[in-house]
């Protein structure tokens, strides 16, 4: 498996794990009557380096190993 086609799915479990934690601490804050911390924008910056990581697989997967004779995995 290539580095990207790796990378995808721990991207996804990160960012899915950071969005989940900023969720907890806002409700937790706004049970305790506190105004919560601002929310920052972790699924829009996973959704982003995931078609990133998408674009660069596709990429090495079509282009670069045909170029250089790897196999097509």
């Amino acid at each position: 498996m290539c580095i990207f086609c790796a990378a995808i799915p721990a991207t996804v479990a990160i960012g899915t794990n950071l969005n989940a934690k900023q969720n907890a601490t806002r409700q937790a804050a706004e049970k305790e009557g506190i105004a919560p911390p601002a929310k920052k924008p972790i699924a829009k910056i996973t959704l982003g380096a995931l078609v990133l990581l998408a674009i660069c697989s596709v990429t090495y997967h079509t282009i670069i190993a045909r170029i250089w004779g790897l196999p097509f995995f």
